[in-house]
């Protein structure tokens, strides 16, 4: 008999990050230039709709996987980070894009689409913990490092599409490549066609679990750069000796999921398969039997057969409306504890409210720009990227 979907534990935690809490020392949101609707309003459905009925084709509002339902009900498209910055890309009659995402997302609109269009982002608190992990000062230093040395011209710079306009305008500049999950591998042999290492940023788990996993190469051959620690805390030997360098990031929602989660969800649910992110650590990963990036996970779980079970190591919004799309199948969360992308989660109708019914009244709130120079090598690093064979 096919199980129905079980919330995670409604734990402190969960509560936390749904909003209904609070963290001496979380990030702080941003004040608008105007007032919310407040979260128990009633009309706030009604308003969404009316705002959006009156810009008509001058907005296009963009939707990521793991934003909630009750943003992703008015987007025009739904998608993962780049299907969506390549969407806005395609609507170049669009004045206003409106991203339901976070910092970088918004960002890669505004490098993709034209001058006369302005992105907005409903919540300038909505970042991208594994983004903030790559500060370009921190990654220049490294870099000034690797010339130190002499094998900074047998580098290759590749930064994962999570991550700041900065750090994809220092990859472009130094001759690099951004990817995504779905052609890191595409991207990483482009690289070493190019160069005897890589340069892997911000997110360790998705350059380590391609490398090992998909092309062949050790875990010896893979080294963390930490930039809290003097020289990366990497020796000389083991810098020359490397393959591949990794920053030291990772997504604060994968990286919650473990081996013990695998194991545990094997044992509770007979015949399961588990499907996961190549943001997750490497034991994960390895203890899988699918892995895939978000649209990967949507298609897999899309072509499932009826009655098959499922456990799925990605953020919950997503895992909750794949489920509900397909109540013939059992799909449940990796891990049985709350695992919600706090700052996606930021954008909330009440944001998007307020953004649309701005934008009615004239005036554009929250405007993501890039400026002009960085801007430049991004695109340089994003095109190289759209040409991979």
């Amino acid at each position: 008999m096919t199980e129905t979907w079980a919330e995670p534990a409604p734990t402190a935690t969960a509560l936390l990050l749904l909003g209904r809490g609070s963290d001496a020392d979380s990030e702080k949101g941003v004040d608008c230039p105007g007032e919310l609707p407040p979260a128990s309003d009633p009309d706030l459905v009604a308003r969404a709709k009316a705002a959006k009925e009156k810009l008509g084709s001058s907005v296009f509002i963009l939707g990521h996987h793991y934003q909630r339902d009750e943003v992703i009900q008015f987007a025009d498209v739904t998608g993962d980070s780049f299907k969506l910055a390549q969407q806005a890309a395609a609507r170049p009659d669009a004045e206003h894009i409106v991203f339901c995402g976070v910092h970088f997302m918004a960002e890669s609109a505004d490098i993709l689409t034209k001058e006369h269009q302005k992105v907005v982002l409903p919540d300038l608190a909505a970042g991208c913990s594994m983004a903030d992990m790559a500060a370009l000062t921190q990654v220049e230093k490294a870099w000034e490092q690797f010339t130190d040395l002499g094998i900074a011209g047998d580098v290759v710079p590749v930064t994962y599409m999570n991550s700041t306009a900065d750090i994809k305008g220092f990859v472009g500049r130094h001759g690099g490549v951004v990817c995504t999950s779905s052609n890191a591998k595409r991207a990483l042999e482009w690289a070493y066609a190019r160069g005897e290492k890589v340069f892997f940023l911000p997110d360790q788990h998705l350059g380590r679990n391609t490398v090992v996993r998909e092309m062949g190469f050790s875990l010896d051959d893979c080294v963390l750069y930490n930039p809290h620690k003097p020289n990366g805390g990497l020796s000389e030997q083991e810098l020359r000796d490397a393959k591949i360098i990794l920053w030291r990031g990772h997504c604060s929602v994968h990286g919650r999921f473990t081996l013990d989660c695998v194991n545990e969800v094997r044992e509770r649910v007979p015949g399961v398969n588990v499907l996961v992110h190549p943001e997750c650590k490497h034991e994960v990963v390895e203890a899988a039997d699918y892995v895939g990036s978000t649209e990967y996970i949507i298609k897999v779980l899309d072509e499932a057969p009826a009655g098959s079970s499922w456990a799925v190591g990605t953020e919950l919004n997503l895992v909750r409306r794949v489920a509900a799309a397909h109540p013939d199948k059992n799909i449940t969360f990796l891990d049985r504890t709350v695992c919600y992308c706090s700052t996606m989660n930021r954008i909330d109708l009440p944001h998007l409210v307020w953004a649309l019914e701005e934008l009615v009244a004239g005036r554009v709130p929250n405007q993501i720009t890039v400026d002009g120079d960085t801007a430049h090598y991004a695109r340089v690093a994003l095109d190289q990227m759209l040409a991979l064979p």
